[in-house]
Formats: C-alpha cells, structure tokens, sequence
C-alpha cells in the first residue's frame, strides 16, 4: 500500500495557480469547495483540491506545450512521436481528452498540445491498471484520508 501525503500551498501560491483573487479564494474554501488547514498560523491550501479545481488548460503541464496548439498529428504519428500506444491515443480522443481538428483521407488530425500533454501526464502518473485522468482531463489524484479528514 502507498501512502500518499497530501501537500499545502500557501494562499497566494494557491490564487496564482487557479488564477483568481485572494477573496475569491476565501469565498471557495469557506464553501467547502477547496479544503485548508492552518500550519504555524498561515493558511495553506490543499494542492489535491486546487487542482480538482482547475481546467487543465490552466495547468503548468499543458501550458508546456502552448507551442503545439492548433498544430495538427495523426494517431499513429503521434503514438511513434510520444512513445505512447496506439490505443491510449484512441482513448483519449474517444473521452475527450484530445480534440480532433479534422480528418485527411483515412487519418483523424489530433491537436498535438492535447496529445503531447497526455502523453506527459501518462509517463509521469502512469501505469497500467492506474486511473491518470479525471473526467475532465486534468490529472487524477488520489483522495487521502488525512486529506478528507482535514477539512
């Protein structure tokens, strides 16, 4: 069994990263949206809930590749160029993961940013048999007990 300890950013780290206002931020962990704790009397942020409140466009992984947005890759390009297999590609695609910018003959054109941020992802998080991606494609992190439990 891995542990998994959660971390804690400070407020101001945590506003940068979801790129909001400091009441703002407030408001979200006074709902319960985001969880805090308070450590040696500063509050700091679970970075398990802020990135469960982040799109993925907003992520330091993703934005890496701002360069590739709108450059177009077909599947099997893309499975050689990333390392990556052939069907994770078509998994991603089929969950939404990448977009699809068009077709040219028999191959699907990916946008390569998505692609390259999902292989990113899996090589760093991946394994198989492991959930690496949320619904909503940003990276999957497992919930703790101490985390839940600190709210």
């Amino acid at each position: 069994m891995t542990l998994h300890v959660p971390r804690y950013v400070p407020l101001t780290k945590a506003a940068i990263m979801l790129n909001t206002s400091m009441s703002s931020l407030n408001r979200m962990i006074q709902s319960g949206k985001i969880k805090a704790v308070e450590i040696a009397g500063e509050i700091a942020v679970s970075e398990n809930s802020l990135l469960s409140n982040m799109k993925k466009e907003d992520l330091p992984e993703y934005k890496k590749f701002t360069h590739l947005a709108g450059q177009t890759i077909w599947v099997a390009e893309a499975a050689r160029k990333y390392d990556t297999e052939h069907s994770n590609i078509i998994r991603w695609t089929n969950r939404g993961f990448i977009k699809v910018l068009g077709k040219q003959k028999n191959r699907t054109l990916l946008d390569e940013q998505d692609v390259a941020y999902c292989a990113e992802v899996h090589k760093s998080r991946g394994g198989q048999g492991k959930w690496i991606f949320n619904p909503d494609g940003t990276p999957y992190t497992p919930k703790t007990q101490e985390d839940e439990t600190l709210a």
